[in-house]
């Protein structure tokens, strides 16, 4: 299994499950604008929270199934040169293994395995 993480915010993430698919890229992006979903891995993860929701309030951190993800996935070079994961659709969410609570103090490490 891989997995790919996303950071959202609760509310947003609410409504997909209400939804049945996540349609937000990053932070106040839609993926209609962006074209895809902005995702990383475990270890691009507090560069992502450091660069982008440091001052945001109420996250929760989104643990992907990347093998159930219904939309294709690519991975395309980012700004440190790591290939960071985009899912170029909407993200089903029941490719969603756990939704962790994010809070300031877990943002400055890489999360840990699933559950």
């Amino acid at each position: 299994m891989t997995t790919i993480y996303h950071i959202a915010a609760r509310a947003e993430w609410e409504q997909a499950r209400r939804d049945g698919q996540y349609t937000t890229s990053t932070r106040g992006v839609s993926l209609e604008q962006e074209g895809f979903i902005h995702t990383s891995t475990a270890t691009q993860v507090p560069g992502v929270a450091d660069a982008f929701y440091r001052d945001a309030p109420d996250l929760v951190l989104l643990v992907i199934d990347a093998e159930r993800v219904g939309s294709p996935i690519r991975y395309e070079p980012g700004p440190a040169g790591d290939p960071y994961p985009h899912i170029y659709g909407p993200l089903n969410t029941d490719a969603v293994l756990e939704v962790r609570p994010f809070p300031p103090s877990a943002r400055s490490a890489p999360p840990g395995p699933p559950a």
